[in-house]
């Protein structure tokens, strides 16, 4: 079990970076194992969190590198204006993980984006938990 949960955050924490990976199936897997679900979702939460967070970090220390042409000053007004409703579609596939790194990028204010990224993260996992326990 240990390394199944193991293999379950390498996965959810690669899936929230810009690699093209799916901690979805990697949890709907572990749990086809009969592990503990709650296990499952922790350990599928920590990776998946612990990487957005670095994603965001990783942003907000290179910031300094977005050069100041005017479509980067377009980009940064835009998500000056809207940048916290964005964060709503990081748990989205594709565009989600690259919004963690611009929300650094940016400067979100963290305790902001943690909120609203993590928790929408987590109930993400808790949804497709719930819907293989339904279907099972």
């Amino acid at each position: 079990m240990v390394e199944l949960l193991g293999a379950l955050f390498v996965s959810a924490f690669l899936a929230a970076t810009i690699l093209p990976f799916s901690s979805e199936a990697a949890l709907l897997a572990v749990l086809n194992f009969n592990v503990n679900p709650l296990y499952a979702l922790i350990v599928a939460s920590l990776g998946n969190v612990l990487a957005i967070t670095c994603n965001y970090f990783l942003g907000y220390f290179f910031s300094h590198k977005v050069s100041s042409s005017k479509s980067s000053m377009k980009a940064k007004k835009l998500f000056e204006k809207y940048g916290l409703y964005s964060l709503f579609l990081t748990p989205l596939p594709i565009i989600g993980d690259p919004l963690t790194i611009i929300a650094g990028i940016f400067r979100i204010n963290f305790a902001k984006f943690f909120l609203i990224s993590a928790t929408l993260r987590i109930l993400r996992y808790i949804l497709i938990i719930f819907l293989y326990n339904q279907v099972r």
